[in-house]
């Protein structure tokens, strides 16, 4: 099976990439070739970037896949610019949204794919919906051979699920509060990248899935207490939690805030039946305490300085300062 990826080297796309070629699979990788992430031996790589409509016709001169996979689109118009590009060249086209596109907060859980589209507070959330409603409209009208894939929460080995990443570390390290939302006690899952690809690779080429929505999540569960526990636990490293209401950060920080309000400041468990239904031999087996040690470990030995985000340090000192002097 002849497979494009759109993109191809970020943190969900580089596992599934892997496991295609594990698969069998004939992969190919659209991007600009600037990754410090390893690309899988046997895949061939079509340099370009996407938003440059010459270089991209020209790097896809003449080629046809069984499956495209746009991992990159965030608009309306980057969607509709694969549907003009790709109709009639694949058998099967899947994008990339995302589970925080369901109604905030769910209506009922587990969430599952039927559960309505909609996020008043996170721009990024609205952007996906715009991208399926299209996609989906092109497939009732038109054929266009669609599949929605909604991840959750995935991470890998360096990309540690805290806003600022490394910078929950780099405070503990430096004896400093570190802050989580609400009371610490909703619920959230997050998902190893190696889970999602199983899910995803079977997938692939499936005409059954076309029209259909999917997640494709972990059926862990965890407070938000515990993961940050488990996060410094595994580096060896104690901080003070200190608890701010989701609203208040919000004031202080536009994007943290809405990816709070938007996402995670509520409880997100979802019912993976579907994709197991399509996929019978997908399970997540990697839980996030063994997850959390390959972050750990990655912390640990990584070669050269971390990349800390001073101005978010700063401003969660603020937020800090501000809430313990109106206590």
């Amino acid at each position: 099976m002849k497979v494009l990826f759109i993109g191809g080297t970020g943190t969900i796309s580089s596992a599934c990439a892997v496991r295609c070629v594990e698969s069998g699979m004939d992969l190919y990788l659209l991007n600009r070739g600037r990754t410090n992430r390893a690309v899988p031996e046997n895949t061939t790589l079509l340099k370009a970037d996407y938003h440059d409509v010459e270089q991209v016709q020209q790097a896809l001169s003449g080629e046809t896949f069984d499956v495209v996979v746009d991992f990159i689109a965030f608009t309306k118009e980057h969607v509709r610019k694969d549907v003009d590009l790709f109709r009639g060249r694949t058998g099967h086209y899947i994008f990339i949204s995302t589970a925080s596109a369901y109604q905030t907060p769910p209506l009922t859980l587990p969430v599952t794919e039927d559960a309505p589209l909609e996020n008043p507070y996170w721009e990024y959330s609205r952007e996906k919906i715009a991208c399926e409603r299209y996609l989906m409209e092109q497939y009732r009208e038109n054929g266009f051979p669609v599949t929605i894939v909604r991840p959750s929460h995935t991470y890998d080995y360096r990309t540690i699920p805290f806003p600022g990443g490394p910078l929950l570390f780099d405070r503990a390290r430096r004896k400093k509060k570190v802050i989580v939302h609400g009371d610490g006690t909703s619920l959230w899952t997050l998902t190893h990248n190696t889970d999602f690809a199983r899910g995803f690779v079977g997938l692939l080429g499936n005409e059954d899935a076309i029209g259909q929505p999917f997640h494709i999540t972990s059926d862990e569960y965890l407070p938000w207490n515990r993961i940050c526990e488990i996060l410094l636990d595994s580096t060896g490293l104690n901080a003070e939690i200190i608890h701010l209401p989701s609203d208040f950060i919000a004031r202080y920080h536009e994007e943290f805030g809405a990816g709070l309000l938007g996402d995670k400041s509520h409880s997100m468990l979802f019912d993976n039946s579907r994709i197991k239904r399509y996929v019978p031999d997908f399970s997540a087996v990697v839980p996030f305490e063994e997850g959390a040690k390959e972050i750990a470990d990655w912390y640990h030995d990584r070669s050269g300085p971390l990349n800390i985000d001073t101005d978010l340090d700063t401003t969660m000192d603020q937020m800090i300062a501000d809430y313990e002097s109106i206590l």
